[in-house]
């Protein structure tokens, strides 16, 4: 693929450890990122809206759009099906946005191996403990499923280090600066100014 002024990043960790809500925040505070809305076979919580947390599909529906070949990675999590749209994630990055995606790490291999310029971001729980604390806190799931999610969550924590940056959510507005500052200093490296800024370099350098 051709140097883009916009980045494709990656959003990974475990349930509970705050990344969505890091994410809003994020895309909120920061006017070129945009956020990749994933296809999801999972029903909706409370308050989701589809085309805006997710595109809700059913099994059918999104069985077909992998047969397709819309998806750059899509994935089974907890028995739901996700998937990311190629074209989508295309265009916003050819309308210089930055873009991020929400993952988990099987979905950022897939990503990587298409588009290896991705940026990979690791959130981490500041223990296993709180990790669980905020599972039970958000009131959404039974004890049962509970217990598969910090299984899985401890599973998923082994594979860090293929993220580029590891961000520790133990407060959360310092978690946010460090992202912030993550997205900033991608868009301010030599490559990207050479794009953004291409004519007042032709100017500066005649």
């Amino acid at each position: 693929m051709k140097h883009l002024v916009g980045t494709l990043f990656i959003v990974s960790a475990p349930s509970g450890t705050g990344k969505t809500s890091l994410v809003n925040a994020l895309v909120r505070d920061t006017n070129h990122l945009k956020l990749s809305i994933s296809h999801t076979t999972r029903p909706a919580r409370p308050k989701e809206i589809d085309g805006y947390n997710y595109h809700f599909i059913d099994e059918a529906k999104f069985k077909q759009m992998e047969m397709a070949g819309v998806f750059m990675e899509s994935a089974k999590v907890f028995g739901n099906y996700y998937g990311t749209s190629q074209e989508t994630v295309i265009k916003m990055l050819e309308d210089s946005h930055d873009v991020v995606l929400e993952i988990d790490w099987q979905g950022a291999q897939q990503v990587v191996k298409r588009m290896p310029d991705a940026v990979m971001i690791f959130i981490l729980p500041p223990s296993i403990e709180t990790l669980r604390e905020r599972l039970e806190n958000r009131d959404q799931d039974s004890p049962e499923v509970i217990d598969n999610r910090m299984e899985k969550a401890k599973a998923e924590l082994k594979h860090h280090p293929m993220a580029d940056f590891l961000v520790v959510n133990d407060d959360f507005e310092e978690a946010l600066k460090g992202m912030k500052a993550i997205i900033k200093s991608n868009r301010l490296t030599t490559t990207k100014q050479q794009i953004i800024n291409r004519r007042l370099l032709a100017k500066l350098v005649q």
